[in-house]
């Protein structure tokens, strides 16, 4: 088996994964993981000069990681009071899964309608590697399925929705990452990717929009339930 690493998944041709200095995209991932994993509490400010002397670096590449932050909806900022953390609880994933919900199906449909065999190929490559991890390696199955779905939607013409796509996929990979994946989500995962290809394979547009539709939503609902059973833990 290859290297996880030989797996990273990268976004569709054109668009920035982070768009950012080498420091700040490394600061945005440290602070992102801080909100996530509540080291940094929701509603608190984040003061420049404070994550600047706690990550021991200037404040520029700190305005340039909270800007980014912003644009993922993880930091907030009120005039005249500043940052703050933005709490990432049920309404947060809710509205972000539902976008996908929207955008995916669209995106889909047309590349139905224009996938070539080498896409179909690729797309089976991907899964028969989904389907040898088996979800031994948490962080393989992410980045191979993240590889599965950008084969789809790399080439769509508008960029604007294929960007849109990204930034909110990798928000979400950012929360589940806490959680691990049920029995039930995995064998929905691997049969739903199976019918998906062979929707593609037939020329089955409308019911391949229809099935990414469910798929994306059946992911957004798989976070929201776990973030129910902790949060109805904590507070037992």
């Amino acid at each position: 088996m290859a290297e996880t690493s030989d797996f990273k998944a990268q976004p569709p041709e054109g668009i920035d994964a982070i768009g950012a200095s080498s420091e700040g995209a490394s600061l945005f991932q440290l602070i992102r993981d801080d909100i996530i994993e509540g080291r940094l509490a929701a509603n608190e400010r984040l003061v420049v000069t404070d994550l600047a002397r706690r990550h021991g670096t200037s404040t520029n590449p700190v305005r340039e990681a909270l800007q980014l932050l912003r644009g993922e909806g993880f930091v907030t900022f009120v005039p005249n009071r500043g940052a703050r953390v933005r709490p990432i609880d049920q309404d947060f994933v809710r509205d972000i899964y539902e976008i996908g919900v929207l955008i995916e199906p669209a995106l889909t449909k047309w590349f139905v309608n224009m996938a070539t065999v080498e896409d179909i190929a690729e797309l089976e490559r991907i899964q028969d590697l989904i389907e040898e991890n088996n979800f031994a390696d948490p962080f393989r199955h992410s980045e191979l399925d993240t590889a599965f779905h950008t084969v789809m939607y790399q080439k769509h013409y508008n960029r604007h929705a294929a960007e849109l796509w990204w930034k909110h996929r990798e928000v979400l990979r950012a929360v589940s990452r806490r959680f691990d994946f049920t029995l039930a989500r995995r064998a929905a995962i691997l049969s739903e990717h199976r019918e998906l290809i062979a929707h593609v394979k037939a020329g089955h547009a409308n019911e391949a929009a229809e099935l990414i539709a469910r798929h994306v939503e059946g992911s957004g609902r798989h976070i929201l339930e776990h973030m129910r059973a902790r949060n109805a833990a904590r507070a037992g």
